[in-house]
């Protein structure tokens, strides 16, 4: 990956961070956040990987920012001064819940291990 790309994934995901936080009211019990962003080398087509805690509420949410996609493209486009955006698509990230599976088994070990 060029350096240029991962500049602009960067940037993709620090402004479209922003959008959602500003622009979007979630519940208070709901974390959305934007976990990584990788563009094409093209620069033609960006996945938008999305961890939402918790995740009972995950299918909502992805179902809200699907829904409002080409609001938050348009709003991308007006903060990006690039020649082409980027066209995003909003994709669940499996590493964060992969993570929390991980970490919540490790929590239960160290329980188990204290009590023998």
């Amino acid at each position: 990956m060029s350096k240029r790309i991962k500049r602009v994934n960067q940037l993709i995901k620090r402004e479209l961070a922003q959008i959602l936080l500003r622009e979007f009211d979630f519940a208070k019990d709901i974390l959305v956040t934007v976990t990584r962003v990788e563009t094409s080398p093209d620069l033609k087509a960006g996945r938008i990987f999305i961890s939402i805690i918790p995740e009972e509420n995950r299918d909502k949410i992805m179902r809200f920012l699907n829904r409002n996609i080409y609001k938050i493209q348009q709003k991308l486009n007006k903060k990006l001064k690039m020649k082409s955006v980027p066209k995003i698509k909003f994709m669940e990230e499996k590493k964060t819940a992969a993570a929390a599976r991980i970490e919540e088994i490790l929590e239960r070990l160290k329980k188990e291990e204290k009590r023998i």
